[in-house]
């Protein structure tokens, strides 16, 4: 009976010890996790949400991540629901990146209760952290306090708009909580005062409030709640009133279905433009069919001079985002003393069709939006054939052994290329 009792508990004790070793703990310390096969099952299963970067130590992109995902790890792990970031060496773990179809480096999984999702978004350490915060949040969010609504609107930081449904079902929403989930925040609030009303300035409900703290605006619609009216609002709120043009906002108007009324200035930080783009708030408030936008010669020159700046600046057209716009005739230029009357009598113009088209005269403006192939490319593209051709004009000048690089040199060497001739470091960047 004895040994029968000992048996079982020592029993125990194996299995205690089994399972104890199996079962991989981790700390919530803001470090990036090193994962491997032994514990990458773990990690999955115990955080919500966790992005691991698959990556070869000799991957120049790779080099350049790191520090990014050092900065942004601590951040998103002090986050209410932490957000965890690992990595794996993929080239050391052949096994594992085979199982999650890692044929380049680095590639990015951002895993989401368990289901893996390849990570695009911006790779800087505080945009990364933006864009993660929404990327891993609900669709929709349900708020049930004010403190809740304030919190909420808190936390969702200044990078995407933020929507919120007083008194509105949440399914009324979803779907665009599920269209727009990477471009704004969407929540419901179910319980709140109207001390919150007054905070948030509407005076009935239902009622769905946009803000875009970045550019301090609020708008609110009061219905009729059915899909097209509503959507057209949520894209209308998506960007801002007026919106400073670059790279990243080029993308966001472009997927906009309307036309863009473009103001070039020479100089976009001049406190005379800054005065400017208060009068366009207000021509844009009162033409929400169009899009208001300006851009500065000092910031984008290379895609300012597309719309002919010989003409004195500041001057407006009318883009339709392909490679023709508009042009009102005796309104080009707003120059002078009173912008506001000049904008008027550049938009009665453009309603009244008093317009000439025009055609860009340098390339297609889409390489401006699609900005991820340039000219540095082309340099890498014919570094590498020129050292190709080389290697084949000596590979036939004799019998004698000449080594050939095997694939990891040889994305080595191409990282390296690649890491000299470009300083920009862009979303997507891979070595294969």
């Amino acid at each position: 009976m004895m040994r029968m009792r000992v048996s079982v508990v020592l029993s125990v004790v194996l299995l205690i010890q089994f399972w104890g070793g199996e079962a991989a703990t981790f700390s919530v310390d803001g470090k990036v996790l090193i994962l491997d096969e032994s514990n990458i099952d773990s990690a999955i299963a115990t955080f919500d949400h966790i992005l691991v970067d698959f990556y070869a130590p000799w991957c120049g992109h790779c080099k350049r991540l790191a520090p990014e995902l050092d900065a942004a790890a601590p951040v998103l792990a002090a986050l209410n629901k932490p957000i965890i970031i690992a990595k794996v060496d993929a080239d050391k773990h052949t096994r594992l990146a085979k199982k999650y179809d890692v044929d380049a480096y680095p590639t990015i999984l951002l895993f989401n209760h368990g289901i893996p999702t390849e990570y695009r978004g911006p790779r800087k350490a505080d945009l990364l952290v933006r864009y993660l915060k929404k990327f891993a949040a609900s669709d929709v969010t349900i708020l049930d306090s004010d403190s809740a609504v304030n919190t909420f609107v808190e936390e969702a930081g200044t990078f995407f708009p933020i929507f919120i449904g007083f008194g509105l079902n949440k399914t009324l929403i979803e779907k665009f909580g599920i269209k727009y989930k990477k471009n704004a925040w969407f929540s419901v609030a179910k319980d709140f005062s109207e001390d919150l009303m007054v905070l948030y300035d509407f005076d009935k409900i239902p009622a769905l409030v946009s803000l875009n703290p970045q550019y301090n605006e609020r708008n609110t619609f009061y219905g009729p709640f059915e899909d097209e009216f509503l959507e057209d609002f949520v894209r209308q709120n998506l960007i801002p009133l007026v919106v400073p043009v670059s790279y990243e906002t080029l993308k966001l108007v472009k997927a906009d279905g309307r036309k863009i009324v473009l103001t070039i200035v020479e100089d976009e930080d001049e406190e005379r433009s800054k005065e400017l783009t208060k009068l366009l708030k207000a021509a844009a408030s009162a033409n929400r069919d169009l899009v208001f936008g300006y851009v500065g010669v000092k910031q984008m020159e290379e895609f300012a001079e597309q719309f002919d700046i010989d003409t004195k600046l500041p001057k407006m057209v009318v883009w339709d985002k392909n490679d023709d716009y508009l042009s009102v005739v005796d309104s080009e230029s707003i120059e002078g003393e009173d912008q506001a009357t000049q904008i008027s009598k550049f938009l009665e113009g453009y309603r009244e069709g008093r317009t000439i088209k025009k055609t860009f005269s340098g390339p297609s403006l889409m390489r401006y939006i699609h900005r991820s192939f340039d000219i540095r490319m082309v340099y890498i593209i014919v570094f590498v054939v020129a050292v190709l051709i080389l290697i084949q004009t000596f590979s036939k000048g004799g019998d004698d052994y000449h080594p050939v690089p095997n694939q990891v040199q040889a994305d080595h060497a191409s990282s390296s290329v690649s890491e000299a001739e470009s300083k920009e470091y862009k979303p997507g960047d891979k070595d294969d």
